[in-house]
């Protein structure tokens, strides 16, 4: 039997394989974005991070036993951690002042992540947490390794979202989250198959739109 979230990505069809090999992430990889997009990406990723950080620590909350909430909480800590001092530390560097990061509106896409997270960290099943966190952290390892090889490492603020999303221990993280959504499925009924595709192809869209809102001038 073929795994759940590989019928969940195939459900996806060609918007996947747009969000992981988007000009966004080629022209992170390669140093040459330019400033103002990477600023706007920023400002609005660091938006949603609390949103993200509720629903992970929901996932942990309604995982099914304790060797299926070790990880998630190992990631939580790098996301309230490593991850967090890096958007510190790049707006710093692109010269953000706190008021930019105050004061500018969210973007549509933003509002959406934000609100999907929260909709299904408040009244979602562990099957539709799940599909959520999947998208977004799958899409990212998949575009961190694509671009890795030819990661220009002159500044930061590229190369280390890029180290962020790449190498071992985040496929291992990727692994885990896609293994636990993979369990889910023997819980649900056709109903509940649906609607966890439903928030996962959600997902893949809110990613494009992102991306393409990052690029756009």
């Amino acid at each position: 039997m073929s795994r759940f979230t590989d019928e969940l990505k195939q459900a996806a069809g060609d918007q996947w394989d747009r969000v992981v090999q988007h000009t966004f992430t080629k022209e992170l990889a390669a140093g040459t974005i330019d400033r103002s997009c990477l600023k706007k990406y920023l400002i609005q990723d660091h938006r949603f991070l609390d949103s993200f950080v509720v629903l992970l620590a929901s996932i942990v909350a309604k995982a099914r036993c304790l060797q299926d909430r070790i990880a998630g909480c190992q990631f939580l800590a790098l996301i309230t951690g490593k991850e967090n001092t890096y958007f510190e530390r790049s707006f710093e560097s692109l010269g953000v002042s706190v008021e930019e990061r105050t004061s500018i509106p969210d973007a549509p896409c933003s509002k959406g992540f934000c609100d999907l997270m929260r909709e299904v960290a408040s009244t979602g099943s562990l099957a539709e947490m799940l599909a959520v966190v999947v998208v977004c952290e799958w899409t990212y390892l998949e575009w961190g390794q694509n671009v890795l090889p030819n990661t220009v490492r002159d500044d930061f603020t590229c190369f280390e979202w890029v180290d962020l999303h790449s190498g071992e221990y985040f496929a291992s993280v990727i692994e885990y989250l896609r293994s636990l959504l993979d369990k889910e499925r023997d819980f649900l009924n056709e109903q509940e198959k649906a609607a966890c595709q439903k928030r996962f192809l959600q997902t893949v869209q809110l990613e494009e739109d992102f991306f393409d809102f990052a690029m756009a001038q």
